[in-house]
């Protein structure tokens, strides 16, 4: 009895130790990085170079979504949108936010201000990943921030509550990303 009890004992023993990375860190595919320098800690913070980008990560790498980069980075949400979701984001270009009034992304950029961009963007967000050719006409989605956003089609295009089309998508390993060439901004309560 003794005998097979040290015998699993030792077995359990081996099994754990082989199943223990003891490799060098730098060889992993994915390690977690806390890049001071651009702030990114928590889940954004997690590099891999191997998996399918996540939004944030698609985000980053579009230069006619800087503006919204910037936004989602003011509003602290990097990790948010970095999680594994799934998330339907409707990302305008930086050619929607400057239809805004003068000085609006400014004002918004402010850290006074970040609860309402919080609640702007989240308005950009639905939880689940909805693709653009199963959109149906009057179809309501629900928000992160708690409003709705009524789709229209329209020659052939979806429509965010009649004012942003949906001009490309973009696949991410934690949802879709519905380039839209408007900011659509959530009902005064």
């Amino acid at each position: 009895m003794k005998k097979n009890l040290v015998f699993i004992l030792s077995i359990g023993l081996l099994f754990f130790t082989l199943s223990c990375n003891t490799g060098n860190p730098d060889e992993s595919s994915a390690a977690v990085a806390t890049d001071e320098s651009v702030g990114l800690t928590g889940q954004s913070g997690v590099k891999d170079d191997v998996s399918a980008k996540n939004i944030v990560q698609v985000a980053v790498g579009s230069k006619d979504h800087t503006t919204l980069v910037a936004a989602v980075t003011a509003a602290e949400l990097v990790d948010v949108l970095s999680n594994a979701g799934p998330f339907t984001v409707f990302a305008p270009t930086n050619n929607a936010f400057s239809k805004l009034p003068a000085g609006t992304v400014e004002d918004l950029l402010k850290p006074e201000n970040k609860e309402k961009l919080q609640d702007i963007l989240q308005y950009h967000v639905s939880v689940g990943v909805y693709q653009a050719e199963s959109f149906q006409d009057g179809q309501v989605l629900g928000q992160v921030n708690g409003s709705n956003v009524t789709i229209s089609l329209k020659d052939g295009k979806v429509m965010l509550n009649g004012t942003a089309t949906i001009i490309g998508s973009v696949p991410a390993s934690n949802g879709i990303i519905h380039v839209i060439d408007g900011v659509i901004l959530p009902p005064k309560s």
